[in-house]
């Protein structure tokens, strides 16, 4: 494996190549058809093969390309299950690791950042990597002090590869558009590159991180490692083992998938009202299971790289309209969404039709438990992605106001990765607890609203 990023002329030449490659496909599957196979048959084929050429050259690319195929890999369970389960392998590999850089690019890179004796600062330093990702890669290590660390070192030349990745990706969004059914691309490329700044930039992920490991400190449900030395391109944490999310998807128990689960959402929304943070991230690399002797298990949360700063948590409309769709007010609803910029001035919808187009979305907050599934998911992707749905007609002509775009993306990952584990979650509980306006105000005032422990 070759330095980050390869020469550019062949970054893109590579990324170039997948429109070609679709094309290529479409023609095969014209072939099959004319040969007799059915337009189903040859149209989940075609599907799969694009699939697998996808992910197989984000993986490779690492960069931008990785960072896109991450953020696509949560909604993996929105494929029918036919096309997704063959490469869903695929798409764990993107979720945990990529090909690692050479040993002496991490040596030089340490020289450069943390001086030419900065083996000294180690007791040990693993070469090979426990992971490498889209923008860097980790070693464990045992810091002077005698602490087990996870060593962060960012590839040279990652912010342009980032940036060439996805400008080169977003031109050909449209043809990425049916690999997830429902989802619009161009906007997820659009808000990816936005971010590329605040992602490279390690000193901001230590502030961040140091934020969440000092308020959930001695936290039964959460633990975030603490951050132990940061300069350029190095970021030095506190080591954690446990069992990656990926293998509690593929191999876990009932009962784990299901505390991974309730522990996931729990710290969705109690993150930011916690700390004034959204961890803007989550696909399963980034979360661990962890035995714990008193309360079974803990979830162990990684990389603060994209967050969202939201200083009075997750705003009291989102909680406000999602109660009153519960109770039914669809006056009420449509009026809260005109206002806060969902349903813009120069268009018309009918009340009723908005409460309908929300209540199947909102389906686990109605219930004291849920069960996430991939058929589910599969089922909302299918009422809002089909053109012939009134859903997606409808959907089509909502907005979504930029100051939503990340936590609309966060809570969408989230659902995904609940719906790769089958956990049954009592979201409910999580909402009552931590989303603003979500319960009266007159429950919150008697103290009522308190979400019962996993």
């Amino acid at each position: 494996m070759s330095d980050l990023p390869r020469k550019a002329v062949t970054r893109t030449a590579k990324l170039a190549a997948l429109p070609l490659g679709f094309a290529g496909r479409a023609t095969w599957g014209l072939g099959k058809r004319i040969g007799g196979k059915s337009a189903e048959i040859v149209g989940r084929e075609l599907q799969q093969r694009t699939a697998e050429q996808l992910f197989k050259v984000l993986g490779e690319l690492k960069g931008g390309a990785m960072k896109f195929g991450q953020a696509m890999s949560v909604f993996e369970s929105a494929l029918p299950e036919e096309v997704a389960g063959p490469y869903r392998a695929a798409l764990t590999k993107l979720q945990e690791a990529a090909p690692p850089m050479p040993t002496r690019t991490v040596h030089s890179v340490l020289e450069e950042r943390l001086g030419a004796e900065w083996s000294e600062l180690f007791l040990e330093f693993e070469d090979k990597p426990s992971a490498a990702a889209s923008i860097g890669q980790v070693h464990h290590a045992v810091w002077h002090d005698g602490r087990e660390v996870a060593v962060k070192v960012q590839y040279p030349g990652a912010g342009e590869a980032l940036l060439s990745d996805l400008t080169q990706l977003s031109r050909f969004a449209r043809l990425l558009g049916p690999l997830i059914p429902g989802m619009d691309i161009k906007p997820l490329i659009a808000e990816l590159r936005d971010r590329v700044s605040e992602e490279l930039d390690y000193g901001l992920e230590a502030q961040a991180q140091t934020v969440h490991a000092e308020e959930f400190a001695g936290d039964p449900d959460v633990l975030v490692p603490a951050v132990v030395h940061q300069c350029d391109q190095i970021l030095v944490t506190e080591w954690i083992d446990g069992i990656p999310m990926s293998e509690v998807i593929s191999e876990g128990t009932q009962e784990q998938r299901d505390r991974a689960g309730q522990l996931l959402a729990r710290f969705l929304f109690s993150g930011p009202a916690r700390t004034g943070l959204l961890h803007a991230d989550p696909h399963p690399g980034n979360f661990r299971l962890l035995p714990d002797e008193k309360n079974g298990w803990r979830l162990g949360v990684l990389d603060f790289g994209t967050v969202d700063r939201l200083p009075g948590g997750l705003p009291s409309t989102i909680g406000e309209s999602l109660r009153m769709t519960l109770d039914g007010e669809a006056e009420a609803v449509y009026e809260l969404l005109c206002e806060e910029g969902f349903v813009k001035e120069s268009i018309e919808l009918e009340p009723d039709a908005v409460l309908d187009y929300l209540l199947p979305i909102i389906e686990p907050a109605q219930v004291d438990e849920f069960t996430f599934t991939r058929g589910w998911m599969r089922s909302q992707a299918a009422r809002v992605g089909d053109p012939r749905s009134p859903a997606y007609q409808l959907g089509k002509r909502l907005n979504l106001p930029p100051s939503y775009l990340l936590i609309h993306r966060v809570t969408l990952s989230t659902i995904g990765v609940l719906c790769q584990l089958g956990a049954t979650v009592r979201l409910r509980d999580e909402l009552e607890e931590w989303l603003p306006g979500f319960l009266p105000e007159d429950e919150l005032a008697d103290g009522t609203g308190t979400a019962a422990e996993a």
